[in-house]
């Protein structure tokens, strides 16, 4: 194999597959990338058997062949080159790097030897529009479970239908679901769970890009692809293992009514609650209490080793009912930072369902998020 190509070229894709390659002592070929030629095109692999990621680059091609070489060498050697032109050469299991007065020896392993990234054979996929999408993955992929009792809470749920794909997590305490409403329409109904590891990838890979995202599914996996500017070639695909196993019917623990309903500025509650946190206790426990009487609402922590604070931030309450009774509702501050940090409005409705009700966060001018999350229950 020989190779002309340019270094930031180069660097952009190593820094991109080079993400999954790690220590992996039971098969070190894992720490390794695959380079190999494909007619005018250069291909980088990297997989870690559960995820795989491949970036293809123009290059002249003086010689076809293919090598791996340690990701963490190669990417730090080039990351510290010069923006010029690069030949790299494969010999004997080594790869020869030249630019300018410098002339470098990686040591590689056979290239046969590295694992075969798998590719899906169906030729239907769903367009996705890459920015909404990733956005929308990073609304929820933090409030996936580490359950490994019940692996499927511990991927993001992805549900296909129409007009729309719904993205939705939980661990059981907290539940967060997304809707991207689809610009071009799908006939397949499909739904899958997405391990936490792969959205979060997806989100690095694609968040920054304007284009459209192709999606390939199968019943144990699904691929992603991004096509290059200058041609319908991919330029990235990303293709990982599903989680197996059904994913629980979630509809029925979002709540359809409420006691009262707060309308708040955002950044004010978020402000009052990290405030709040500094005086809680081991259970990370604040009290957020409404009285009828007042036009907003209380947030109190207390620590018998740190004091304690209060506060009230102005809001508009509306109760379900008439006469209704003062109501204080014990949450983890950590859940509700964690909500309030992924509605990106100025405005957000808190809904409230007695001591122990699921209460809810969301966007007050935004149907498409939805987070729920459950209260501390008093003893």
């Amino acid at each position: 194999m020989k190779i002309i190509i340019l270094k930031e070229n180069l660097n952009n894709g190593l820094n991109i597959i080079g993400r999954i390659a790690g220590k992996n002592l039971t098969l070190p070929i894992l720490n390794n990338i695959l380079i190999e030629t494909e007619k005018s095109f250069i291909n980088l692999s990297s997989t870690d058997l559960e995820l795989g990621i491949k970036y293809w680059l123009l290059a002249k091609i003086e010689k076809e062949g293919k090598i791996t070489v340690p990701s963490k060498i190669l990417t730090s050697f080039v990351g510290l080159l010069p923006n010029k032109k690069l030949t790299l050469e494969a010999k004997n299991q080594t790869l020869f790097i030249d630019c300018d007065d410098q002339n470098t020896q990686i040591k590689g392993l056979d290239a046969q030897d590295y694992p075969i990234i798998p590719t899906i054979s169906d030729n239907d996929f769903i367009s996705l529009d890459a920015a909404s999408f990733c956005e929308g993955l990073s609304q929820v992929v933090d409030f996936a479970a580490i359950n490994q009792a019940r692996p499927e809470l511990s991927g993001v749920y992805l549900s296909f239908q129409k007009d729309r794909v719904q993205l939705t997590t939980t661990d059981s305490v907290r539940l967060a679901e997304k809707t991207i409403f689809l610009k071009e329409k799908t006939e397949k109904a499909i739904a899958f769970i997405l391990p936490q590891k792969t959205a979060r990838e997806i989100i690095n890979i694609f968040a920054e890009q304007n284009g459209r995202l192709k999606l390939y599914s199968s019943p144990n996996q699904v691929l992603f692809e991004y096509p290059m500017q200058e041609t319908d070639h991919p330029q990235v695909q990303v293709v990982s293992r599903l989680i197996e196993g059904e994913y629980p019917e979630y509809q029925g623990i979002i709540p359809k009514k409420y006691e009262a309903q707060i309308i708040l500025t955002k950044n004010d509650f978020l402000n009052q609650i990290k405030t709040a946190s500094i005086f809680s206790g081991k259970n990370n426990e604040i009290k957020i209490k409404i009285n009828p009487k007042k036009e907003g609402i209380e947030i109190l922590s207390q620590n018998p080793e740190l004091g304690e604070n209060k506060s009230f931030l102005p809001a508009k309450i509306i109760y379900r009912q008439e006469n209704n009774q003062e109501v204080a509702v014990n949450f983890n501050y950590r859940f509700l930072i964690d909500g309030l940090s992924n509605i990106k409005s100025p405005k957000v409705v808190f809904e409230l369902n007695g001591e122990d009700g699921p209460a809810v966060l969301k966007p007050a001018e935004d149907p498409t998020y939805i987070y729920v999350v459950m209260p501390i229950k008093t003893t």
